[in-house]
């Protein structure tokens, strides 16, 4: 794909991320030359959780009170039922992915990491999908939810779970490879 090599995404993340939607999506970009930071609240290291208990750390590059989304070219919102429960209640995560959704930056999210879109309050109208167990929450937000492998809406990349990741990276590169998507208002 086209130009990888000069971008920088953000994989937002608390304690708690699914494993492997954090490591797949990493890889996946990595692989194609793009620079990965991931940034969260914690200092130093996240905490990440593989099926019913805790599993890997891995460095945060940036705490999320000091990174900048103009350094960005696309957020990874990585699920896990831990990460976007505590994400969705600290403000610096909302507001650090309102700056995605209001640039036109491509989002990725997948499983239960829409949760943190909800609360952006900037998700009515969009097609998305996600861990089954969220689709009322998202259609309460105006979403029109769809149950899929991966949708994809002006840039916002979602997938339901890990089994999708396949898709979801491929989409995700696509969508980093385009760019900024014209926002439409509502």
């Amino acid at each position: 794909m086209k130009n990888l090599q000069s971008k920088r995404v953000a994989i937002l993340t608390e304690n708690g991320f699914e494993e492997v939607e954090l490591t797949s999506p990493k890889k996946a970009m990595e692989d194609a030359g793009i620079q990965v930071d991931i940034v969260s609240p914690q200092k130093g290291k996240v905490k990440g959780w593989k099926h019913d208990h805790w599993s890997i750390e891995v460095p945060v590059n940036v705490e999320v009170s000091k990174a900048n989304p103009e350094d960005y070219d696309a957020l990874v919102i990585p699920g896990g039922v831990i990460n976007p429960d505590k994400m969705r209640i600290n403000e610096d995560c909302i507001q650090f992915a309102k700056e995605f959704l209001n640039s036109g930056k491509p989002v990725a999210a997948i499983c239960h990491g829409p949760q943190l879109l909800i609360e952006t309050d900037m998700i009515k109208g969009k097609r998305m999908t996600s861990f089954p167990s969220l689709k009322t929450d998202l259609e309460n937000a105006g979403v029109n939810w769809e149950d899929k492998e991966v949708v994809v809406d002006e840039g916002l990349i979602t997938s339901r779970s890990p089994k999708d990741l396949d898709a979801f990276n491929k989409k995700l590169l696509e969508e980093i490879a385009e760019g900024v998507h014209e926002k439409t208002i509502f």
